[in-house]
């Protein structure tokens, strides 16, 4: 008492400050996390009191200064988390005098509220919550407004009825003693004691600040801490249940002894304040002051006691933290992963049955030590297992990798800082702004990602000198095939030592140096990384036979489609197994829903399977399906099942996908099985449809339209380069196929034009949209479709191949007359699909293998928190304003309009053809220019707190972070193209520049010598005006030239630099900067040859293109046709091959050998950027 009454007096000095401080906090505080929330307090809320000269206590405490240790021990008891976060929730819960919104994606706020406000929540049919949508809102409103009940509202999304709004502000009317609220015109009685909750599952809702400013918005998502703590008590509980047991036991004594601390204080200060005489004179005052003091003595021995004993419990409990680390660290993976598909939604309870489950099952062991490893392998090889088989088969490997490396950071073997090179390399730097590359043999992408490499990761500070004083080594390592199988030059021993993240480092080297290889690095971190191991790259299975084991009856399962998957039949198949009734199976839409329920409700109580399909039709009926299951659960017959089949869907709801399990049933990939599902009796052929035509012809024609129905279907995996769009070609295209050629064969012999003819363009040319499509699918059936597919010893093998078909198989097209022979030859087909097999090169694999690791970085990216600063402590923020300033500080200046005007006049004016399309592209680029400042500088205010941060800013911000290029600045609010769209932002700010250098220097008077075509807004535009110019010159004489009958034609000349162009052509433009993919150019040869290995993208020389009159073109094409074969080769704007991005096609002469049709199926194409 004599050390409290000297701190009084400073105390309530700064009484003033922390009231400010504590209103503040219940008043702004709720929305954020724990960080921020310590931040705003400590460095925003006491800093500008101390500069308003307002006492207050430095580095206050709200929770101990808003609340006491009982009442916080009181809400511990009714279920609220221990950690601070939970503990701050509580007080804005209680404190505030708005009604909380409770962000409750986990259910633990709804539990401790339910338990805290047992005594006066009502019950309607069992049920003491009230959803948002429930036709009797009003009434159960009224109910409980008028008795001083507790009302909690659950299923809110973005809105709240506008019907609760005179509640929410609480628009209360005092007639005489009684208090009313007028809701929907009729006034309502009102207890002061009513309490209301609102409470959403959804992680990240969108409020309104009107919806916000109505209530108390208050985040309860668990952290990865508080998480851990709750599970270390489970475990605890499980593997030690006496020391939990204990430790509650001590929990309560101590605040119950507490409490008795601070009802004696009270007791006594009331008496000191009631008391008006002399104080020693009044005997019971004396006699309670003793008897406080003894007490006090008594219970503060107790409190000693009780801290020594709760000191020893947690060193034990200690021994078991790991395991409740590793299952915080492995739930927080699955809910990052709902980030990227809104269908893989676990709940908390999920993931605890599994938690607890996975003790269960760990091999017991005497050594605590043992049985927590024991524990944790268990937890994380279970908790795989039940999300991968929920996973797309793209997504598998992103799970794994994501829990890897989540592991190795929480462990802090690794950095977190070192997760954004592994994703982005060094997409946010500029080749022109970085040390010149002293490697000729690397590209320009990896020697980015090596600059980054060395510039973050310290391991690798001096990796540029070393590789630069053992090149030759490096070079053979850079270019070797399977490079991530190699000693790495230099460094493989201090690797081997690093041993917690070795593998991770190499993971690192390989991804920044040869991203195609990726992947398989990926998979051999994950193999070699002692945390995990090979168990969870080796490839798994799960039947519906295991699935229905795992199942009970009130738990539905969710099959995730996806194309070619239906796993209607295998359920159909095992209730059969099973020897139950046949599942009802209802496709949902419009209609159903009735006849679903009524199903559902009969399968309830017969115990019969209901099969629900296409779910994502009937979303009205998903919302009420967590409700429906949740009424018939105390009758449901242990024989029913419910199984539901849908796509994903963005509006799914989020309380049915948490409460099943989730399933995929992706079909497997490759020739072999596809053209085994085309052989499997029931889906295609079987013997009886072999048997309809008795001729040899009608068998090999079959395996001909089966394997090129395969062909056509995996080439999609290819992406642009396999097909511009990727189409979707079902069963019924191959079987339309099969009956028009059975019934052609019955007419007589087959007219192979008109078959060509009715495969290509009808039967599967109904559903393609691009002309270049047509024109690849006509090219197969060209090739396979023929006369010659019937001849003996005919091969769909390529006639030259450059890297083989393993084992030299040969794909033939058999004539065998039974079935079972076409299956075993199938069998035999080689386990990868060499590309040349789809008349592809085979660096189309390294297309393949690129495209999919670009697309596990950017899924990774998905995942990656979008808060806070990182492990060098330098916040997100800062990172994105620093950036933006280099930015600015490179960014050209304005084109002014009457500058530019006069600079045109110069050049001839708008009776050019030309300047019309130079002044057209420098207004589109002055908006490009206009609108980057404009963000940028925008973005730095809302850094700074000056204007509001909008959507349109924090999506600058996190894709300036990321390196990625603004939504705003490649796109229009309608989505069509703004400016130009590549990958990185450093590659598109670096075409920024290089754009203004070509439009000034054309401006100031240098009309280009050869045009850069990649750098125009509209490439077609400046064709189109050259051709304008080209008309016009042959406007004179007798044979005048209209601007219809001008056609492009092309040469490619002997000029491979630029600084070689002394001069423009007479006529027509010279154009630089065109790659080729899918082939190579041979100035030798003057013609197409092969791509070099491993070489995806290669330049052309400089292209000559003027227009001619389509009268003379013609004639001399009749004549060049018969010496020199020529490939319509397109050339695009962009990679993605569309005919949006198509410019015109330019003629390039084909060797003899290798016709056009050669060149069509590599999928050669002419492109301004490869990205």
């Amino acid at each position: 008492w004599t050390e409290d009454a000297a701190s009084f007096n400073e105390q309530k000095k700064q009484l003033v400050g922390d009231c400010a401080i504590g209103c503040s906090f219940v008043s702004y505080c709720g929305p954020f996390n724990q960080q921020f929330r310590d931040y705003i307090v400590h460095k925003k809320f006491s800093a500008d009191c101390e500069a308003r000269m307002v006492p207050v206590t430095r580095n206050l405490d709200v929770i101990s200064f808003l609340a006491d240790i009982a009442t916080i021990g009181d809400w511990n008891i009714d279920g609220l988390p221990t950690d601070p976060l939970s503990s701050q929730n509580g007080i804005l819960v209680t404190s505030s005098t708005r009604y909380p919104l409770l962000i409750d994606p986990q259910g633990q706020a709804l539990s401790w509220i339910k338990s805290k406000e047992r005594s006066s929540l009502p019950v309607w049919n069992g049920q003491n919550l009230v959803d948002l949508s429930d036709p009797k809102l009003k009434d159960k409103l009224e109910f409980c407004m008028g008795d001083g009940k507790t009302l909690i509202i659950v299923g809110v999304e973005d809105e709240i009825d506008p019907m609760l709004n005179p509640v929410m502000e609480k628009e209360i009317v005092k007639k005489g003693s009684r208090l009313y609220i007028n809701v929907s015109d009729r006034l309502m009685d009102y207890h002061p004691d009513f309490k209301m909750f609102f409470i959403t599952r959804l992680p990240n809702p969108s409020f309104s600040p009107e919806l916000q400013a109505k209530t108390t918005l208050i985040d309860f998502t668990v952290t990865q801490k508080g998480l851990e703590e709750q599970l270390l008590g489970k475990v605890i509980s499980k593997e030690q249940k006496a020391l939990e047991e204990q430790l509650t036991q001590v929990l309560e004594d101590v605040n119950s002894n507490t409490k008795s601390l601070l009802l004696l204080d009270a007791s006594l200060l009331e008496r000191l304040t009631s008391n008006s005489g002399n104080l020693l004179e009044d005997t019971q005052l004396v006699a309670v002051l003793a008897n406080t003091k003894a007490k006090a003595s008594e219970v503060n021995a107790k409190l000693i006691a009780a801290d020594e004993t709760r000191t020893n419990i947690a060193e034990k409990r200690e021994q078991f933290r790991p395991a409740a680390t590793r299952g915080s660290v492995l739930y927080f993976s699955i809910v990052e992963m709902s980030l990227v598909n809104v269908m893989y939604q676990t709940s908390l309870v999920q993931f605890l049955q599994l938690f607890m489950g996975s003790m269960e099952e760990a091999e017991k062991a005497s050594l605590a030590s043992k049985r927590v490893s024991n524990i944790i392998e268990t937890m994380t090889y279970m908790t795989y297992r039940y999300v991968n088989r929920g996973l797309y088969e793209k997504d598998k490997l992103t799970f794994v990798l994501l829990v890897t490396m989540k592991i190795l950071v929480t462990a802090g073997h690794l950095k977190s800082s070192a997760v954004p090179v592994f994703l982005r390399g060094g997409a946010a730097l500029d080749i022109n702004n970085v040390r010149k590359k002293p490697f000729k043999w690397m590209s320009d992408d990896a020697w980015l990602n090596l600059v980054q490499l060395c510039e973050s990761i310290m391991f690798y500070s001096n990796l540029i000198g070393d590789m630069i004083s053992n090149e030759n080594v490096w070079k053979r390592w850079y270019e070797d095939n399977r490079p991530e199988e190699l000693s790495v030059p230099d460094y493989e021993q201090k690797l081997i030592d690093q041993t917690d993240i070795g593998p991770f480092l190499k993971l690192l080297l390989i991804r920044c140096l040869r991203v195609d290889r990726s992947i398989l690095m990926c998979k051999e971190f994950i193999r070699n990384t002692s945390v995990m191991g090979p168990a969870f790259v080796e490839p798994v299975t799960d039947t519906i036979e295991m699935v229905y084991e795992e199942m009970k009856p009130d738990v539905p399962v969710i099959f995730l489609l996806s194309r070619g998957s239906d796993p209607t039949d295998g359920i159909i198949e095992l209730c059969r197994k099973k020897k139950l009734p046949a599942p009802a199976v209802i496709s949902l839409g419009e209609g159903q829903e009735p006849v679903a329920l009524k199903a559902i409700n009969a399968g309830v109580v017969n115990g019969t399977w209901v099969l629900l399909q296409n779910c994502e039709l009937g979303l009205g009926l998903m919302f009420e399906m967590e409700a429906v299951i949740n009424k018939l659960k105390g009758n449901m017959d242990p024989n029913f099942r419910l199984f539901i089949t849908a796509l994903p869907h963005p509006e799914f709801p989020l309380g049915l996908l948490q409460m099943c399990s989730k399933v995929t049933n992706d079909p497997p990939s490759g020739l072999r099985a596809g053209l085994l599902r085309s052989f499997t009796p029931g889906v295609m052929i079987d013997q009886d449809r072999l048997e309809r035509v008795e001729t040899p012809q009608w068998r090999q024609l079959l395996f001909a339209l089966c394997f090129l129905h395969s062909i056509v279907q995996e080439r999609r995996k290819f992406g642009p380069l396999g097909w511009c769009v990727p189409y979707e070609y079902s069963n019924g295209d191959l079987q339309s196929c099969m009956l028009f050629l059975e019934k052609h064969l019955y007419n007589g012999e087959i007219s192979w034009e008109t078959f060509q003819y009715m495969v290509s363009d009808v039967q599967y040319g109904g559903k393609i949209t691009d002309s270049l499509d047509v024109r690849l699918f006509r090219t197969y059936t060209k090739e396979w479709l023929t006369e010659k597919t019937c001849e003996e010893g005919y091969t769909f093998n390529p006639s030259m191949p450059i890297v083989g078909i393993p084992n030299d198989f040969q794909y033939n097209p058999n004539s065998f007359s039974e079935h079972s022979d076409f299956r075993k030859y199938i069998e035999g087909f080689p386990e990868a699909d060499p590309p040349e097999i789809f008349g592809l090169h085979p660096n189309a694999d390294l297309t393949y293998l690129v495209k999919e690791s670009n697309s596990l970085f950017k899924t990774l990216g998905e995942t990656q928190p979008k808060g806070g600063g990182n492990d060098g402590g330098i916040p997100r923020e800062d990172v994105v304003y620093k950036k933006a300033s280099e930015l600015l500080s490179r960014l050209p200046e304005d084109y002014e309009e009457d500058d530019y005007n006069a600079k045109i006049r110069k050049l001839g004016g708008m009776n050019v053809p030309m300047n019309i399309f130079l002044f057209q592209e420098i207004q589109r680029f002055q908006n490009v220019i206009s609108k980057v400042r404009s963000t940028l500088l925008q973005l730095q205010l809302a850094i700074k707190g000056e204007v509001v941060m909008t959507s349109e800013l924090q999506e600058t911000l996190d894709s300036v972070f990321d390196a990625r290029v603004p939504h705003y600045w490649e796109n229009t609010l309608t989505g069509d193209e703004f400016s130009w769209r590549l990958p990185t932002l450093g590659l598109w700010f670096s075409s920024l520049l290089d754009r203004d250098k070509q439009y000034r220097t054309w401006l100031n008077g240098i009309r280009p010598n050869s045009y850069w075509l990649t750098g125009f807004f509209n490439p077609n535009g400046c064709l189109t005006a050259m051709k304008q110019e080209v008309a016009r010159n042959h406007n004179k004489g007798e044979k005048k030239w209209s601007l219809n009958e001008v056609v492009y034609h092309t040469e490619v000349t002997n000029i491979e630099r630029l600084e070689q162009i002394k001069a423009p052509p007479d006529e027509g433009i010279y154009v630089h900067g065109l790659t080729l993919e899918g082939a190579a150019w041979s100035r030798a040869e003057g013609n197409l040859v092969e791509s070099a290995p491993k070489t995806l993208f290669a330049l052309l020389p400089v292209l000559y293109v003027t227009g001619k009159n389509v009268r003379s073109q013609e004639e001399k094409t009749e004549k060049k046709e018969r010496k020199v074969l020529q490939y319509e080769c397109p050339v695009y704007k962009y990679a993605c091959r569309t005919d949006q991005y198509l410019i015109f096609f330019a003629s390039l002469n084909c060797p003899k050998e290798k016709p056009p049709n050669h060149w069509c199926l590599r999928g050669s194409a002419l492109l301004c950027n490869t990205s």
